[in-house]
């Protein structure tokens, strides 16, 4: 949910939005249940997604401290 409150916060969700998709990831009990969320869900995810770069955080090598 942080990342979803960090989208709206950005404006790249609207409130609506944010709700829907909230709600629906509480519900989905399997990351199989999530994929299957409502296409115009999805699309304005990935797009938030790809907005904030996500996948270049994602691959990035873990930070390890001494």
């Amino acid at each position: 949910m942080k990342t979803l409150d960090e989208m709206l916060s950005l404006r790249l969700l609207s409130p609506e939005q944010h709700h829907d998709i909230g709600a629906y990831i509480a519900e989905a009990r399997t990351p199989d249940a999530i994929l299957q969320m409502p296409e115009p869900l999805w699309r304005a995810l990935s797009l938030a997604s790809l907005l904030m770069n996500l996948d270049a955080e994602l691959q990035q090598p873990p930070l390890f401290e001494a």
